[in-house]
């Protein structure tokens, strides 16, 4: 297994939620995300992801035409 590189990812983590005690941990990230039915930040437009809304129907709704 890889080993997880914190600082490389910190420098292309795009949440803004600075308080985040998982920043440049992606694996933690998804996973908790993921119990909660939801999606990481990065995977959001700026714009989206400054809202925290972090909601699987949030995210599809940005992408709907």
């Amino acid at each position: 297994m890889v080993e997880c590189n914190i600082k490389k990812n910190k420098e292309k983590c795009t949440c803004t939620y600075e308080p985040c005690p998982r920043k440049g941990k992606c694996c933690e990230c998804i996973f908790y995300h993921r119990e909660r039915g939801e999606l990481p930040g990065c995977l959001f437009p700026p714009e989206a992801e400054r809202t925290y809304d972090r909601s699987i129907e949030y995210f599809i709704s940005l992408f709907k035409k």
